[in-house]
């Protein structure tokens, strides 16, 4: 009998055993067909439109609409710089053709995220795993998978140039405004200056662009400039021409609040677009003077470059903070000549500093060095025309991170203290000191 009541426990308790497996596997099973469900719904808590919008919530206009928020005037208005061969005038705009522009910058090219062209055999659509911890780790996997995949098509902020880095040679197309607030110097009414806006058609979505503010030389139109005003646009910078060029930064200062104004509108071309603390100043002669004046005074420019210029007294380039620099560049024959090595040469300069000399131009103005001796050659009006790649590369060195142009400056060899002048007669001959 007990052998019996024994036997009949055993088997209760052999079918409880089983019962119990069978519930386990259910659970199981459940808990897969969940994780099955979660990984394979590609709507579960995430927007299937993120991260694949081409336009990231970023009006495409906006770029590409030279005339938003420009109004031209006076039959110039807005100039498209540009690689077409055809002269369009739709609604008073002026679209000009230029062989040397090249739109090299992947500024004009639709990048298009990777998260477009993602297989939809990723890693989020894997089968489900057969046990609940290998389930987690593949939840986990997939999700650092898609956070790197996301991060690698982030490009670094910092500050936009143009892909093309000849700095002798124009890179992309801009947009090119005169006619900007009509001003008068000297009160001389029969001589119209204007303010001139430049900056590239194609502006950065991802990055900021610096800004250089350029100074005419006394009793100068600004539209005198506009090679090197276009020169430097092309290459990625936000460019404004001054009216004048008072010399002591007030005209400097004004059009930077200027730019801030368009930076911070949001119906303006610019918005948002412009880093206000990567600014570099230069300028011709008396604008030299202004852009010396504008590193020294205002907080938001880095560096100088003076063309033709230098401080009467020699005292000016001394004034300059050792976190700034300043580059001054003259020709051998001009009227500057004894004020740009004066004012390098004064030994109060602490701040990083250049003199860069154009020699053996075939120009008819003379600097006499030394009683009955002088020098003939490239003059007063050198640097902003046969010169205007040396402004350029220092921008792009100081404003936009080149480091490798240093080389190009600072040393015995490089283009701008020892190489021949692009396109032209003549060589450099450069020296720099307080550089680390």
């Amino acid at each position: 009998m007990k052998s019996r009541a024994l036997k009949c426990l055993i088997l209760a308790s052999t079918l409880a055993l089983f019962n119990c497996d069978d519930s386990v596997n259910n659970a199981i099973d459940q808990a897969n067909a969940g994780a099955q469900d979660i990984q394979t719904d590609p709507n579960a808590g995430v927007d299937p439109n993120t991260g694949i919008d081409p336009n990231g919530g970023i009006d495409p206009n906006t770029q590409t609409d030279p005339n938003a928020g420009i109004g031209g005037q006076g039959g110039e208005g807005v100039q498209i710089i540009g690689e077409s061969g055809a002269t369009v005038t739709p609604g008073g705009e002026t679209i000009l053709s230029s062989s040397a522009v090249v739109p090299e910058s992947s500024g004009d090219v639709l990048v298009t995220s990777s998260a477009n062209a993602l297989d939809p055999a990723s890693s989020s659509a894997v089968a489900p795993a057969t046990s609940s911890s290998s389930v987690a780790a593949q939840q986990s996997s997939s999700s650092e998978q898609v956070a790197s995949s996301s991060s690698e098509e982030v490009k670094p902020a910092g500050i936009f140039l143009a892909e093309g880095t000849d700095e002798n040679k124009d890179q992309m197309q801009i947009v090119y405004t005169e006619n900007i607030e009509p001003a008068y110097w000297d009160k001389d009414k029969n001589r119209n200056l204007y303010k001139i806006l430049a900056y590239p058609k194609q502006l950065s979505s991802d990055k900021k662009h610096a800004v250089v503010v350029w100074g005419p030389g006394g009793g100068s139109d600004p539209k005198e400039y506009s090679s090197i005003i276009k020169r430097l646009a092309s290459h990625g910078f936000v460019v404004v021409a001054l009216p004048v060029s008072p010399g002591d930064a007030s005209q400097g200062t004004a059009a930077l609040d200027w730019l801030e104004q368009k930076n911070s509108d949001p119906n303006d071309p610019l918005y948002q677009k412009l880093d206000m603390t990567k600014v570099g100043a230069s300028g011709h002669s008396m604008g030299g003077l202004e852009s010396e004046q504008l590193v020294i005074k205002d907080k938001r420019v880095l560096t100088a470059f003076l063309n033709n210029s230098g401080d009467w007294n020699g005292a000016g380039a001394n004034k300059v903070a050792t976190d700034r620099s300043i580059a001054i560049l003259y020709g051998e024959g001009g009227m500057e000549r004894g004020n740009a090595e004066n004012d390098y040469n004064n030994a109060g300069v602490k701040a990083p500093a250049c003199l860069i000399q154009m020699t053996g131009g075939r120009g008819n103005e003379c600097y006499e060095v030394s009683p009955g001796r002088k020098e003939c050659g490239y003059g007063h009006g050198s640097g902003s025309w046969d010169g205007m790649a040396a402004t350029v590369a220092w921008m792009r060195w100081h404003l936009g991170g080149e480091d490798f142009r240093k080389a190009d400056f600072v040393g015995t060899s490089g283009k701008y203290i020892d190489g021949n002048i692009a396109g032209h007669d003549g060589k450099w001959k450069g020296q720099c000191k307080n550089f680390n």
